[in-house]
């Protein structure tokens, strides 16, 4: 059984690390590398960024903060937000990313995850997923932030993004995100079960349980949370002890 991963989720604006809920109410957390490097004592398997504003300005304000982190955390940096070209990837991942994740650029110019795999590797390309209930009983897909519903079936997508080289699927629950009700275990069943590749349980994650309950559950590969890490009730370490506890392989205990 391959371990599972353990990420913290920093969303940066204007280079500082923030928290909502549902994607509202946003508030200041803290400076981004600081955590990383905090993150990275604890024991973190990988680190994502998310440039949320992603703006133009943004970018530089971003790609600084990924070099700082680069040059002090040793564990794999996902990088996202604004990435719409391949020029784009090649600037995050020469700033130290090893990974570069996209979300509505890739439901807006799908050939972007093929071109990307090609020229980078599967390895280095993570596709966003923020995804919804809707009144058919299956599931939506939305971008911009959880905004906009492209009237896109989540089951398709996922197939499709598979199909087309990329290398992990992050899903994220707009019902659950912030919440801290718990993983969307249904949710992420309906996407295990129709792709081979990592997928990665994001949105709602508020207690210890729930990374129990989502590897328990479901066969992701990887929980990501943020707000539970960022305002200090678990640290990476006590997740993964308690993982080890109820017989969960992780790694570095």
């Amino acid at each position: 059984m391959l371990a599972k991963r353990i990420i913290p989720c920093l969303d940066v604006r204007n280079g500082k690390v923030v928290k909502g809920v549902n994607f509202e109410g946003v508030k200041d957390v803290g400076d981004p590398v600081e955590l990383a490097i905090q993150y990275n004592k604890q024991g973190a398997d990988e680190i994502v960024f998310y440039d949320i504003t992603a703006s133009h300005e943004g970018r530089g304000v971003m790609l600084d903060v990924v070099r700082e982190t680069a040059k002090q955390v040793f564990v794999p940096l996902c990088v996202g937000g604004g990435i719409a070209t391949i020029d784009d990837f090649r600037d995050t991942l020469r700033a130290g990313a090893d990974k570069v994740s996209i979300n509505s650029q890739a439901v807006k110019n799908p050939k972007l995850i093929s071109d990307a795999a090609e020229v980078f590797g599967s390895q280095c390309v993570v596709i966003g997923i923020d995804a919804k209930r809707n009144d058919k009983g299956g599931y939506s897909v939305f971008i911009n932030g959880g905004r906009l519903d492209m009237n896109l079936d989540l089951g398709d997508w996922v197939k499709e993004i598979e199909e087309r080289g990329a290398g992990e699927i992050c899903l994220n629950s707009i019902d659950t995100d912030g919440v801290r009700g718990g993983f969307d275990i249904e949710m992420l069943n309906f996407v295990c079960s129709r792709v081979k590749i990592p997928v990665i349980a994001s949105g709602g994650c508020g207690a210890i349980n729930h990374f129990s309950e989502v590897f328990e559950k479901t066969n992701s590969s990887a929980a990501l949370a943020a707000s539970l890490f960022h305002f200090g009730e678990l640290t990476v370490g006590e997740v993964k002890d308690y993982l080890k506890g109820k017989n969960i392989a992780v790694r570095g205990v």
